[in-house]
Protein backbone atom coordinates (compact mmCIF):
# COMPACT_ATOMS: atom_id res chain seq x y z
CA UNK A 1 0.00 0.00 0.00
CA UNK A 2 1.32 3.42 -0.91
CA UNK A 3 1.35 6.48 1.28
CA UNK A 4 -1.32 9.14 0.90
CA UNK A 5 0.39 12.29 -0.41
CA UNK A 6 -2.10 14.55 1.40
CA UNK A 7 -1.37 13.17 4.89
CA UNK A 8 1.46 14.88 6.76
CA UNK A 9 3.41 13.45 9.67
CA UNK A 10 4.59 16.10 12.11
CA UNK A 11 7.02 14.39 14.50
CA UNK A 12 7.30 17.55 16.62
CA UNK A 13 3.61 17.41 17.56
CA UNK A 14 3.44 13.59 17.23
CA UNK A 15 0.52 13.58 14.87
CA UNK A 16 -0.48 12.78 11.33
CA UNK A 17 -2.77 15.41 9.80
CA UNK A 18 -5.07 15.53 6.80
CA UNK A 19 -6.65 18.82 5.77
CA UNK A 20 -9.90 18.71 3.80
CA UNK A 21 -12.14 21.69 3.07
CA UNK A 22 -10.32 23.86 5.62
CA UNK A 23 -10.79 21.26 8.39
CA UNK A 24 -8.01 19.11 9.83
CA UNK A 25 -8.36 15.49 10.92
CA UNK A 26 -5.54 14.02 12.99
CA UNK A 27 -4.12 10.82 14.40
CA UNK A 28 -2.00 11.38 17.50
CA UNK A 29 0.76 9.04 18.60
CA UNK A 30 3.64 8.50 20.96
CA UNK A 31 6.93 6.96 19.95
CA UNK A 32 7.77 3.75 21.77
CA UNK A 33 10.64 1.32 21.31
CA UNK A 34 10.21 -0.06 17.81
CA UNK A 35 6.83 1.45 17.12
CA UNK A 36 4.06 4.00 17.37
CA UNK A 37 1.41 3.97 20.07
CA UNK A 38 -1.63 5.46 18.36
CA UNK A 39 -3.57 7.29 21.06
CA UNK A 40 -6.38 9.15 19.32
CA UNK A 41 -8.10 9.75 15.99
CA UNK A 42 -9.95 13.06 15.70
CA UNK A 43 -12.16 13.96 12.75
CA UNK A 44 -14.08 17.26 12.71
CA UNK A 45 -17.84 16.80 12.66
CA UNK A 46 -18.04 18.41 9.20
CA UNK A 47 -15.87 15.59 7.80
CA UNK A 48 -17.56 12.65 9.53
CA UNK A 49 -19.01 9.91 7.36
CA UNK A 50 -16.62 10.55 4.48
CA UNK A 51 -14.04 7.85 5.24
CA UNK A 52 -11.49 10.35 6.53
CA UNK A 53 -10.51 8.32 9.61
CA UNK A 54 -10.08 5.19 7.49
CA UNK A 55 -7.96 7.13 5.01
CA UNK A 56 -5.73 8.29 7.86
CA UNK A 57 -5.54 4.76 9.26
CA UNK A 58 -4.43 3.30 5.92
CA UNK A 59 -1.72 5.94 5.63
CA UNK A 60 -0.45 5.47 9.18
CA UNK A 61 -0.37 1.68 8.81
CA UNK A 62 1.45 1.89 5.46
CA UNK A 63 3.96 4.33 6.95
CA UNK A 64 4.57 2.11 9.97
CA UNK A 65 5.08 -0.90 7.69
CA UNK A 66 7.42 1.00 5.37
CA UNK A 67 9.50 2.17 8.33
CA UNK A 68 9.76 -1.36 9.77
CA UNK A 69 7.90 -0.43 12.95
CA UNK A 70 4.88 -1.87 14.76
CA UNK A 71 1.71 -0.20 15.91
CA UNK A 72 0.25 -0.27 19.41
CA UNK A 73 -3.40 0.74 18.89
CA UNK A 74 -4.77 2.16 22.12
CA UNK A 75 -7.11 4.41 20.12
CA UNK A 76 -10.56 2.75 19.97
CA UNK A 77 -11.01 3.66 16.29
CA UNK A 78 -7.65 2.11 15.33
CA UNK A 79 -8.39 -1.03 17.34
CA UNK A 80 -11.75 -1.44 15.58
CA UNK A 81 -10.21 -0.67 12.18
CA UNK A 82 -7.58 -3.37 12.66
CA UNK A 83 -10.22 -5.90 13.70
CA UNK A 84 -12.06 -5.18 10.43
CA UNK A 85 -8.83 -5.25 8.39
CA UNK A 86 -6.74 -8.23 9.57
CA UNK A 87 -4.51 -7.86 6.49
CA UNK A 88 -2.51 -5.40 8.63
CA UNK A 89 -1.79 -7.96 11.38
CA UNK A 90 1.97 -8.04 10.68
CA UNK A 91 2.36 -4.38 11.71
CA UNK A 92 0.43 -4.82 14.98
CA UNK A 93 2.54 -5.34 18.11
CA UNK A 94 2.26 -9.02 19.14
CA UNK A 95 0.77 -8.20 22.55
CA UNK A 96 -2.03 -6.24 20.85
CA UNK A 97 -2.73 -8.99 18.32
CA UNK A 98 -4.05 -11.26 21.03
CA UNK A 99 -6.03 -8.46 22.68
CA UNK A 100 -7.69 -7.62 19.36
CA UNK A 101 -8.28 -11.26 18.42
CA UNK A 102 -5.96 -11.08 15.42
Amino acid sequence: MSLDPDVRDDPDTRRYALEIDGQTAVVTYNLVAGGLMVTETLVPEALEGRGVASRLARHVLADVKQRGLVILPVCPFFAAYLQKHPEWVEVVHPAYRAALGL
